[in-house]
C-alpha cells in the first residue's frame, strides 16, 4: 500500500494504511525513550508488532513458541488484557497501542494494568481518535468504545497516577496517554 492510497468511507477519505493494523509502528520510536526495563505489550496482534523489549500478550499469540527474560523460552498460553503470566516481579511498563477498544470492560483491564506496575511504572496507551470515522464503533463493530483523552485523563487522577501527558491528535488519528503509576 502507498502511503497516499486512500480508502472512502461514507464520504470521509482516510489513509489505506490505517485499514490494515500494526498503528503501533507510528508511535513506537517514541513509546521506547518511555518503556524501558521488564513490560509487556498488549494486544499487539503479531510478536512481531509487538514493542521491542516488551513481552507480547495478545489472544491471536497462544501456542506460539516465544523467546522471554535470558533465553527462558515459553509457550504463549491464553494470556490477554486481565491475565498476564505469572511474572517473577511487578512490570516496569506496560505498552497498548489501538487494543483498549475492543476490550468489553476497559476499565477492568485498566484495574489489572495498574496492579501490575511496579510504583514508578509506566503505562503508555496508543488510541484511535473519534475523529476517524472509520474506526466509530457503529461503523466498525471490532470497536467497542470511543475512549477519548479526558475520559481517560479523568481514570488516571482517580486511580492516583501521576505524571500524566496526553498528546494531540497525530496524523494517524490517534493519541497516547502515558502516566506513571
Amino acid at each position: 500500500t502507498n502511503m497516499l492510497d486512500q480508502i472512502n468511507f461514507k464520504g470521509h477519505k482516510f489513509p489505506a494504511f490505517q485499514a490494515t493494523g500494526n498503528a503501533a509502528r507510528f508511535i513506537i520510536p517514541f513509546a521506547v525513550e518511555v518503556c524501558r526495563g521488564f513490560g509487556v505489550d498488549v494486544g499487539c496482534n503479531r510478536a512481531e508488532w509487538a514493542l521491542p523489549g516488551a513481552f507480547p500478550i495478545d489472544p491471536a499469540l497462544e501456542g506460539v513458541n516465544m523467546e522471554f527474560v535470558d533465553g527462558w523460552t515459553v509457550i504463549h498460553e491464553e494470556w490477554h488484557a486481565t491475565q498476564f503470566p505469572n511474572f517473577p516481579r511487578k512490570l516496569d511498563f506496560i505498552f497498548s497501542s489501538h487494543c483498549l477498544e475492543h476490550i468489553e470492560n476497559p476499565w477492568s483491564a485498566l484495574d489489572y494494568w495498574h496492579s501490575q506496575l511496579t510504583l514508578g511504572g509506566i503505562l503508555f496507551l496508543y488510541l484511535p481518535d473519534i475523529s476517524q470515522v472509520y474506526w466509530r464503533p457503529w461503523h466498525n463493530r471490532k470497536h467497542i468504545h470511543c475512549l477519548t483523552p479526558e475520559i481517560l485523563r479523568a481514570y488516571l487522577v482517580d486511580k492516583g497516577f501521576q505524571k500524566i501527558h496526553i498528546s494531540g491528535i497525530d496524523l494517524n488519528n490517534s493519541f497516547a496517554v502515558i502516566a506513571e503509576r
